[in-house]
């Protein structure tokens, strides 16, 4: 088969790699109907994240079971199924608590940009669709397998709840499904904070009463006009960047929550104006199977489209360029076909 490897700073390539096949007996092999570029794959890219030697990448798909190991029970060949970017068996005291991401026996994958796919702990990870979907809903739920269950994390972290005001913190791909998030959660007003056009559109698509412009104090003294002085209740920080954090934390009101779900690339908090304003920090990775059912049910009824995300789609021998243009700002996020 083929899939894409990075061997450095800039330079993903499409080359033959070796036909995943089933190992351990809770084990399943998945032919990938869609995979997609990830905001964090471009930290290797960028050269900021080191890549010690050539490494298959990518952590997002769906795709069709091709086998199954003999103990595997939940999903069998043939069925159309999407699974999270790290692998849980849904059974362990931490997966039990919802914590998935943090499995006692998770595991990443071999790089899910490719033709095929070996997805350990299947019975754990692996959702099948009620039928095979049709190709216009594949978008969709290839957004469950990361950016959308992330962008719900940073929600449900952060303390959405009815009728609060709910800031967004990054406009990507997963910011953008954080502002989709907290308007299904409830949130009465949902500040989007972007400086471009294209994604403050899908912004307003999504949900945001708001969009907010300005940056850095500038930025946290807009919403804060917008709140009566106060700030939000709840703020998704979406980044992960020094920047980033430190405007989310500036635009919460005394006694709200940020909800830090940005690949961490900050050096400090500002652990006293946290302690003098009773300002509270949750987050982290997210664990995608702890929602996956209700997103998947949400996504098959129409009631959310986050696949909108995807606004360049490519084959997955022009992988390259998927990194090139994201990496340049050229695209939200790339939608990779086998």
């Amino acid at each position: 088969m083929y899939g894409a490897v990075i061997h450095g700073a800039g330079d993903v390539r499409f080359e033959e790699r070796p036909d995943p096949v089933v190992v351990e007996p809770t084990d399943a092999v998945v032919r990938t109907v869609a995979a997609c570029v990830c905001g964090s794959d471009l930290w290797r890219y960028r050269g900021i994240a080191p890549v010690p030697k050539p490494t298959p990448i990518g952590h997002e798909y769906v795709g069709v079971v091709e086998s199954v190991g003999r103990e595997v029970t939940s999903v069998r060949p043939g069925q159309f199924v999407v699974g999270g970017f790290r692998t849980s068996d849904n059974t362990c005291e931490l997966c039990r608590a919802g914590f998935q991401a943090n499995c006692l026996h998770g595991t990443g994958y071999e790089g899910c940009q490719a033709e095929y796919i070996r997805v350990p702990n299947a019975d754990g990870t692996l959702v099948a669709t009620p039928d095979v979907p049709d190709a216009d809903r594949v978008p969709d739920l290839l957004a469950l397998s990361d950016v959308m269950a992330t962008g719900w994390h940073a929600a449900v972290s952060a303390g959405v709840t009815p009728g609060c005001t709910a800031v967004v913190v990054g406009d990507g791909a997963v910011g953008l499904s954080g502002v989709l998030a907290a308007a299904q959660l409830g949130a009465e007003r949902v500040i989007a904070m972007s400086r471009h056009a294209d994604r403050q559109g899908l912004a307003r698509r999504f949900g945001a009463t708001d969009v907010v412009a300005e940056r850095g104090t500038d930025g946290a003294d807009h919403v804060k006009e917008l709140t009566d002085g106060l700030g939000a209740h709840a703020v998704l920080e979406c980044v992960g960047t020094q920047d980033s954090v430190d405007q989310a934390f500036a635009c919460a009101r005394a006694g709200g929550t940020v909800g830090w779900v940005g690949v961490p690339h900050a050096g400090t908090l500002p652990l006293e104006d946290m302690f003098w304003r009773n300002v509270g920090l949750r987050g982290g990775l997210a664990p995608v199977r702890a929602y996956l059912d209700d997103l998947l049910e949400r996504v098959w009824s129409g009631a959310i489209c986050p696949g909108l995300v995807f606004d360049l789609t490519l084959p997955l021998s022009e992988v390259g360029e998927g990194y090139a243009a994201m990496d340049e700002r050229r695209a939200i996020k790339t939608l990779l076909q086998p």
